[in-house]
């Protein structure tokens, strides 16, 4: 057994970077070009524009209605130095939700780029498909879906705000690591508003390829968002004990069976 050996077996289980060895008294050149490349592919995440035209498609095919908006943030440089500008509506946006006045939807679901394009282009679209049919199994009425440039979490309390939403779902790129650059974060808030706490909502994180499946998201989605319409609460008074039902592949089977 070489000395390489025990690492081998432990790197089946992380994307951590662990046993990278030595050449001298530094690196081996591979582990830097791997360290480089992971760096310039968190880079790209933070600020690569995001195509909307896939996932557009994809939730057209789901006859979801969408609507793309934007922050106050108006630009990336802007969005990255101001985040609390990335939090709230541009007016532009305001006047165009404003326009959609209608009856007040259970659930709204607003996409925003964040920080990781990439892992909204890879997931976003696979989280809604799958989350589709048990939303509508549980009778909620939606809003179309927001696709948000240069958005923040909190960017949901002002939409839900204006179009009168009991509940909003805030899938968004979340801050890309350096074995993670395309990881997804879905937040859940009831009653959203202007002003709402980190506190008051709850959070899925870690959804891509390697963490938690999209299935697996949508089922803790419902999950949340069931309890959360019949309890109205969210955040730390709403605990997520949704694995008790995940353990054995049950929620995913749910799923498919929806």
């Amino acid at each position: 057994m070489t000395s390489d050996a025990p690492w081998t077996v432990l790197r089946r289980f992380t994307d951590a970077r662990i046993g990278l060895g030595r050449a001298g008294s530094a690196l081996p050149i591979r582990e830097v070009l791997r360290f480089s490349m992971a760096h310039a592919q968190a880079r790209d995440a933070v600020t690569r524009p995001l195509d909307w035209a896939p996932i557009e498609e994809t939730l057209a095919a789901l006859k979801l209605e969408t609507v793309r908006i934007e922050s106050a943030a108006g630009d990336r440089d802007t969005y990255l130095r101001r985040p609390d500008l990335g939090r709230r509506l541009s007016p532009e946006a305001r006047g165009r939700l404003a326009a959609m006045a209608g009856p007040s939807p259970d659930l709204l679901i607003l996409v925003a780029d964040g920080l990781s394009s990439t892992g909204v282009g890879a997931n976003a679209a696979a989280v809604i498909a799958a989350l589709l049919p048990l939303a509508r199994s549980s009778g909620w009425s939606m809003a179309p879906v927001l696709l948000a440039s240069q958005g923040r979490v909190a960017l949901g309390d002002d939409a839900g705000e204006l179009l009168g939403a009991r509940a909003a779902l805030v899938l968004i790129g979340e801050r890309p690591g350096l074995s993670s650059p395309d990881s997804l974060g879905a937040y859940l808030t009831w009653g959203p508003r202007a002003g709402r706490k980190d506190g008051e909502r709850n959070c899925i994180s870690n959804i891509r390829r390697g963490g938690l499946s999209a299935e697996e998201a949508a089922f803790k989605a419902h999950w949340l968002l069931r309890e959360a319409f019949r309890r109205q609460i969210t955040g730390v008074h709403l605990k997520d004990e949704s694995n008790r039902q995940l353990e054995g592949g049950e929620g995913v089977r749910a799923v498919a069976k929806d």
